[in-house]
């Protein structure tokens, strides 16, 4: 049996002022980090056979808090990337709605027709989640792996565990920074144990 504890990195200072950095980047605060320890606190006693981050700054450093003292090493893979975003990466969403509104519209209403313009579209990060997954399942991994991953990924990897029409993408509830989903791979299937469970910051 293999356990998936899918984690997005912390807050960051573009997060904080609503600021889009898809493939961009930007530091965690000192709030992100905080989120973080106390999640690594809470999983210190679980062993992990395999760490994957996103390549991104902010999910490796978020990976690196939550390893802890272990030295499992922490490999990347860039299929568990935020969406690419194009041209709207730096901007604040105000500024995306005032730049791009019919894109915009497109992109919180329809995600199934959302084109991606310079970036990428909902369907080619779906694609990028179903690569992974079933990479995962061919892999003869047993034990648990932490994968720290982004907000989007995160939310269409949902679409795929459950079963969820692409179009219905918005349906589901918001990621946190460092919030904890639970993935079984057993018996030829996933089943979702945990979903965005933000405990460690209330203990």
């Amino acid at each position: 049996m293999l356990t998936l504890y899918i984690v997005r990195h912390g807050e960051t200072e573009w997060n904080k002022v609503d600021r889009i950095q898809g493939r961009l980047d930007s530091n965690l605060t000192d709030k992100g980090r905080e989120y973080a320890r106390r999640l690594g606190e809470k999983l210190k006693d679980t062993e992990f056979t395999g760490i994957i981050s996103s390549p991104s700054h902010r999910a490796l450093e978020t990976a690196k808090i939550l390893r802890g003292a272990r030295t499992t090493p922490i490999g990347t893979d860039e299929r568990i990337m935020e969406m690419h975003l194009g041209s709207w990466q730096g901007l604040t969403t105000k500024e995306i709605k005032a730049q791009y509104p019919a894109e915009y519209d497109s992109f919180m209403t329809e995600p199934d027709l959302f084109s991606g313009g310079d970036g990428e579209s909902f369907t080619d990060m779906l694609e990028r989640a179903n690569d992974f997954l079933e990479e995962v399942q061919r892999s003869e991994l047993t034990g648990n792996l932490l994968v720290v991953t982004h907000g989007l990924f995160i939310k269409v990897l949902y679409l795929i565990l459950k079963e969820i029409n692409l179009k219905d993408f918005w349906t589901e509830p918001t990621v946190d920074g460092t919030s904890l989903s639970i993935v079984k791979w057993e018996n030829e299937r996933f089943e979702l144990l945990v979903e965005s469970d933000m405990s460690h910051v209330m203990e």
